[in-house]
């Protein structure tokens, strides 16, 4: 299963909140917070392809448009699912996943999830019936491990196309 995984600038290690304006951007590697997920990949087959990120101010600044060209490079990569986070308590960067997330489902009808915090209320409401949106622990919160895995999980259920509806009624807001 190949996955590309879409972050801010803050989880693909490009700065802080000040480096927002960071354009978009992709390495064919993982690089920031994609990295915690080296070691569970085995477990779905899965392995990263690629790892696309935008600052989430310059992303804010046109949301419309920036969401168009991630998607036209998820497009071209061509994965077989897509990772919008992990956010955490980024409310900015949830609002981005969001967005990103439900416009890959309805221009690609690709394989595609979210992951985020309870802090990111605004993105969850807004995006929650749209996008399967994984929940997560806030930055330095527990049960993270538990989270990555629920996602590659819930990944490789929608590359296999298999029902998850139990799953997302579960795991999912």
């Amino acid at each position: 299963m190949k996955i590309i995984f879409i972050l801010d600038q803050i989880q693909a290690g490009l700065g802080g909140a000040e480096k927002g304006d960071q354009p978009l951007g992709g390495k064919y590697m993982a690089i920031g917070s994609v990295q915690m997920f080296e070691n569970y990949l085995g477990a779905v087959n899965g392995e990263v392809m690629a790892t696309l990120y935008c600052g989430d101010d310059y992303f804010a600044a046109d949301a419309e448009t920036n969401a168009l060209k991630l998607t036209a490079m998820v497009k071209k990569l061509n994965p077989d699912v897509v990772i919008c986070g992990p956010c955490f308590n980024y409310d900015k960067y949830g609002l981005m996943a969001g967005k990103v997330a439900a416009t890959i489902t309805d221009k690609l009808h690709k394989p595609v999830i979210a992951a985020m915090s309870q802090e990111c209320a605004e993105a969850i409401e807004l995006y929650k019936d749209q996008v399967d949106i994984v929940k997560m622990p806030k930055k330095g919160g527990t049960g993270l491990t538990e989270s990555m895995e629920t996602m590659l999980k819930l990944c490789q259920l929608k590359v296999n196309q298999e029902d998850t509806t139990a799953f997302t009624a579960e795991y999912c807001y």
